[in-house]
Protein backbone atom coordinates (compact mmCIF):
# COMPACT_ATOMS: atom_id res chain seq x y z
CA UNK A 1 0.00 0.00 0.00
CA UNK A 2 1.14 3.43 -1.08
CA UNK A 3 2.25 5.34 2.23
CA UNK A 4 -0.23 8.57 3.00
CA UNK A 5 1.92 11.32 3.92
CA UNK A 6 0.01 13.95 5.91
CA UNK A 7 -0.07 17.83 4.95
CA UNK A 8 2.55 20.16 6.73
CA UNK A 9 -0.24 22.30 7.98
CA UNK A 10 0.91 25.93 9.09
CA UNK A 11 -0.71 28.12 11.35
CA UNK A 12 -2.55 30.93 10.11
CA UNK A 13 -0.69 33.22 11.21
CA UNK A 14 2.69 32.06 9.45
CA UNK A 15 0.93 31.45 6.40
CA UNK A 16 2.15 34.76 4.72
CA UNK A 17 5.71 34.18 5.47
CA UNK A 18 5.49 30.34 4.38
CA UNK A 19 3.68 31.24 1.11
CA UNK A 20 6.53 33.76 0.45
CA UNK A 21 9.52 31.91 1.66
CA UNK A 22 8.13 28.11 -0.01
CA UNK A 23 5.55 29.51 -2.55
CA UNK A 24 2.70 27.36 -0.94
CA UNK A 25 1.58 26.74 2.66
CA UNK A 26 -0.92 23.95 3.71
CA UNK A 27 -3.97 25.17 6.32
CA UNK A 28 -6.27 23.18 8.69
CA UNK A 29 -9.58 23.53 8.65
CA UNK A 30 -10.14 25.61 11.77
CA UNK A 31 -7.14 28.35 9.79
CA UNK A 32 -9.34 28.77 6.96
CA UNK A 33 -12.76 29.65 8.54
CA UNK A 34 -10.82 31.98 10.56
CA UNK A 35 -9.26 33.64 7.27
CA UNK A 36 -12.62 33.68 6.01
CA UNK A 37 -14.44 34.85 9.23
CA UNK A 38 -16.61 32.72 10.42
CA UNK A 39 -17.24 29.22 12.14
CA UNK A 40 -16.11 26.20 10.06
CA UNK A 41 -19.92 24.96 10.19
CA UNK A 42 -20.84 27.82 8.15
CA UNK A 43 -18.27 26.36 5.40
CA UNK A 44 -19.62 23.10 6.35
CA UNK A 45 -23.19 24.11 5.15
CA UNK A 46 -22.36 24.93 1.99
CA UNK A 47 -21.17 20.91 0.81
CA UNK A 48 -24.96 20.57 -0.67
CA UNK A 49 -24.06 22.46 -3.72
CA UNK A 50 -21.42 19.51 -4.55
CA UNK A 51 -24.54 17.10 -5.13
CA UNK A 52 -25.62 19.59 -7.40
CA UNK A 53 -22.80 19.74 -10.09
CA UNK A 54 -23.21 19.15 -14.31
CA UNK A 55 -20.78 16.92 -16.18
CA UNK A 56 -18.16 18.24 -17.75
CA UNK A 57 -18.46 18.07 -21.39
CA UNK A 58 -14.58 18.90 -22.39
CA UNK A 59 -12.61 16.16 -20.99
CA UNK A 60 -10.08 15.42 -24.42
CA UNK A 61 -9.47 11.98 -22.63
CA UNK A 62 -12.60 10.85 -22.86
CA UNK A 63 -13.50 10.81 -19.40
CA UNK A 64 -16.40 10.92 -17.83
CA UNK A 65 -15.44 11.53 -14.04
CA UNK A 66 -15.65 15.25 -13.83
CA UNK A 67 -18.80 17.48 -12.83
CA UNK A 68 -18.20 20.55 -11.82
CA UNK A 69 -19.47 24.40 -12.00
CA UNK A 70 -17.53 28.42 -12.39
CA UNK A 71 -17.94 31.68 -11.69
CA UNK A 72 -16.06 34.87 -11.94
CA UNK A 73 -15.85 37.37 -9.16
CA UNK A 74 -13.71 40.90 -8.72
CA UNK A 75 -12.36 41.09 -5.10
CA UNK A 76 -11.27 44.45 -3.78
CA UNK A 77 -10.76 46.84 -0.60
CA UNK A 78 -14.37 47.46 -1.53
CA UNK A 79 -15.29 43.72 -1.18
CA UNK A 80 -16.71 41.10 -3.29
CA UNK A 81 -18.53 41.22 -6.69
CA UNK A 82 -20.02 38.89 -8.88
CA UNK A 83 -19.14 39.66 -12.35
CA UNK A 84 -21.35 38.27 -15.91
CA UNK A 85 -21.44 34.96 -16.34
CA UNK A 86 -18.33 34.07 -18.84
CA UNK A 87 -16.52 31.42 -20.64
CA UNK A 88 -13.13 29.81 -18.56
CA UNK A 89 -10.62 30.07 -20.90
CA UNK A 90 -6.67 29.18 -20.55
CA UNK A 91 -3.57 29.13 -23.07
CA UNK A 92 -2.31 26.19 -23.93
CA UNK A 93 1.27 27.43 -22.55
CA UNK A 94 -0.53 26.74 -18.63
CA UNK A 95 -2.89 23.48 -19.95
CA UNK A 96 -1.88 21.62 -23.04
CA UNK A 97 -4.39 19.30 -22.86
CA UNK A 98 -7.74 21.99 -22.32
CA UNK A 99 -6.30 25.22 -23.02
CA UNK A 100 -6.64 27.00 -26.27
CA UNK A 101 -10.78 26.66 -25.85
CA UNK A 102 -13.40 28.41 -24.05
CA UNK A 103 -14.94 26.52 -21.84
CA UNK A 104 -18.67 27.51 -20.73
CA UNK A 105 -19.64 25.57 -17.45
CA UNK A 106 -22.87 26.14 -15.71
CA UNK A 107 -22.63 29.02 -12.43
CA UNK A 108 -22.53 27.88 -9.22
CA UNK A 109 -25.53 27.82 -7.63
CA UNK A 110 -26.81 31.46 -5.64
CA UNK A 111 -27.17 29.14 -2.35
CA UNK A 112 -22.42 28.85 -2.40
CA UNK A 113 -22.36 31.71 -4.53
CA UNK A 114 -23.86 34.08 -2.49
CA UNK A 115 -23.43 32.88 1.16
CA UNK A 116 -21.44 34.70 3.38
CA UNK A 117 -19.40 32.25 4.62
CA UNK A 118 -18.21 31.68 0.81
CA UNK A 119 -17.68 35.24 0.18
CA UNK A 120 -15.83 35.80 3.33
CA UNK A 121 -13.58 33.12 2.44
CA UNK A 122 -13.20 35.07 -1.20
CA UNK A 123 -12.16 38.18 0.72
CA UNK A 124 -9.85 36.78 3.47
CA UNK A 125 -7.75 35.19 0.68
CA UNK A 126 -7.76 38.53 -1.24
CA UNK A 127 -6.70 40.06 1.90
CA UNK A 128 -4.19 37.59 2.05
CA UNK A 129 -2.55 37.72 -1.14
CA UNK A 130 -2.84 41.53 -1.42
CA UNK A 131 -0.05 41.72 1.16
CA UNK A 132 1.91 39.36 -0.69
CA UNK A 133 1.33 41.17 -3.91
CA UNK A 134 0.08 44.33 -4.06
CA UNK A 135 -2.25 45.76 -6.98
CA UNK A 136 -5.33 46.40 -8.29
CA UNK A 137 -8.38 44.11 -7.59
CA UNK A 138 -8.37 40.13 -8.01
CA UNK A 139 -9.78 38.61 -10.88
CA UNK A 140 -11.16 35.29 -9.00
CA UNK A 141 -12.70 32.15 -11.10
CA UNK A 142 -14.01 29.77 -8.63
CA UNK A 143 -14.67 26.18 -9.95
CA UNK A 144 -16.39 23.43 -7.49
CA UNK A 145 -15.45 20.06 -8.78
CA UNK A 146 -16.15 16.46 -8.10
CA UNK A 147 -13.68 13.59 -9.27
CA UNK A 148 -15.94 10.60 -9.07
CA UNK A 149 -14.05 6.74 -9.51
CA UNK A 150 -17.96 5.41 -11.15
CA UNK A 151 -15.87 4.43 -14.31
CA UNK A 152 -13.12 3.16 -12.13
CA UNK A 153 -10.12 5.78 -12.24
CA UNK A 154 -11.16 9.91 -11.88
CA UNK A 155 -8.32 12.54 -12.30
CA UNK A 156 -8.30 15.48 -10.44
CA UNK A 157 -5.66 16.89 -12.83
CA UNK A 158 -5.77 15.22 -16.47
CA UNK A 159 -3.64 18.05 -17.19
CA UNK A 160 -0.58 16.47 -14.51
CA UNK A 161 1.97 19.42 -12.88
CA UNK A 162 0.99 22.25 -14.24
CA UNK A 163 0.83 26.14 -13.60
CA UNK A 164 -2.64 27.61 -13.95
CA UNK A 165 -1.76 31.47 -15.46
CA UNK A 166 -2.36 33.21 -12.42
CA UNK A 167 -0.99 34.94 -9.68
CA UNK A 168 -2.10 33.09 -6.73
CA UNK A 169 -4.29 29.58 -6.37
CA UNK A 170 -6.62 28.19 -3.18
CA UNK A 171 -7.43 24.65 -3.64
CA UNK A 172 -9.65 23.80 -0.99
CA UNK A 173 -10.88 20.00 0.06
CA UNK A 174 -14.35 19.95 0.52
CA UNK A 175 -14.59 16.13 1.47
CA UNK A 176 -13.69 12.64 -0.33
CA UNK A 177 -15.11 9.59 0.20
CA UNK A 178 -14.68 5.65 -0.33
CA UNK A 179 -11.32 6.40 -2.34
CA UNK A 180 -7.76 5.86 -2.50
CA UNK A 181 -5.13 8.19 -4.11
CA UNK A 182 -5.75 11.60 -4.79
CA UNK A 183 -1.87 12.49 -3.53
CA UNK A 184 -1.32 16.68 -4.31
CA UNK A 185 2.27 17.10 -5.43
CA UNK A 186 3.67 20.53 -5.46
CA UNK A 187 7.24 20.88 -6.64
CA UNK A 188 9.47 24.20 -7.51
CA UNK A 189 8.68 25.44 -11.13
CA UNK A 190 12.45 26.21 -11.68
CA UNK A 191 14.42 23.97 -9.14
CA UNK A 192 13.89 20.06 -8.03
CA UNK A 193 12.88 20.87 -4.83
CA UNK A 194 8.80 19.13 -4.18
CA UNK A 195 6.43 17.67 -1.54
CA UNK A 196 3.94 15.32 -1.55
CA UNK A 197 0.46 14.75 1.18
CA UNK A 198 -2.56 14.03 0.71
CA UNK A 199 -5.30 16.18 2.05
CA UNK A 200 -8.23 14.14 4.02
CA UNK A 201 -9.80 16.81 6.13
CA UNK A 202 -12.43 18.92 5.27
CA UNK A 203 -11.86 22.38 4.33
CA UNK A 204 -8.03 21.82 4.74
CA UNK A 205 -6.37 24.12 1.95
CA UNK A 206 -3.46 24.15 -0.04
CA UNK A 207 -2.73 28.30 -0.65
CA UNK A 208 0.05 28.30 -4.09
CA UNK A 209 2.38 31.31 -6.01
CA UNK A 210 0.97 30.33 -9.22
CA UNK A 211 4.26 31.99 -10.36
CA UNK A 212 6.72 29.74 -8.65
CA UNK A 213 5.55 26.67 -7.76
CA UNK A 214 3.61 24.01 -10.14
CA UNK A 215 1.33 21.18 -8.90
CA UNK A 216 -0.97 17.98 -9.50
CA UNK A 217 -3.15 15.21 -7.73
CA UNK A 218 -2.77 11.85 -8.05
CA UNK A 219 -5.80 9.75 -9.63
CA UNK A 220 -8.13 8.61 -7.37
CA UNK A 221 -9.70 5.15 -7.50
CA UNK A 222 -12.93 3.25 -5.56
CA UNK A 223 -12.08 1.68 -1.91
CA UNK A 224 -15.08 -0.44 -2.91
CA UNK A 225 -18.32 1.35 -4.15
CA UNK A 226 -17.86 3.84 -6.72
CA UNK A 227 -16.44 7.52 -4.25
CA UNK A 228 -15.93 11.01 -5.09
CA UNK A 229 -13.33 14.02 -4.00
CA UNK A 230 -14.87 17.44 -3.77
CA UNK A 231 -12.56 20.56 -4.10
CA UNK A 232 -12.95 24.28 -4.62
CA UNK A 233 -10.21 25.88 -6.35
CA UNK A 234 -10.08 29.40 -6.59
CA UNK A 235 -7.68 31.75 -8.75
CA UNK A 236 -6.79 35.22 -7.82
CA UNK A 237 -4.91 37.39 -11.08
CA UNK A 238 -4.14 40.72 -11.46
CA UNK A 239 -4.86 42.51 -14.55
CA UNK A 240 -8.18 40.69 -15.88
CA UNK A 241 -9.13 37.76 -16.63
CA UNK A 242 -7.39 35.06 -18.82
CA UNK A 243 -9.11 34.81 -22.33
CA UNK A 244 -8.14 34.61 -25.86
CA UNK A 245 -5.82 37.61 -27.79
CA UNK A 246 -7.62 39.85 -28.97
CA UNK A 247 -11.10 39.00 -27.15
Amino acid sequence: MTALFEPPYRPGAEAPEVLRADGYVVLEPRELAQLAGVPRAELVALEGAWERLEPDLYLRDGGRYRRRRHSCFEVSSEGVRAVPHRAHWQSVDYNALHGGIQRWFQPLEPALAEASAFRGLLGGLGRLFHGLRPGGPWSVEAHAFRIDTAGGIGRPTPEGAHRDGVDFVAVVLVGRRGIKGGETRVFEAAGPRGQRFTLTAPWSALLLDDTRVIHETTPIQPLGAPGHRDTLVLTFRQGGFQEPAGA
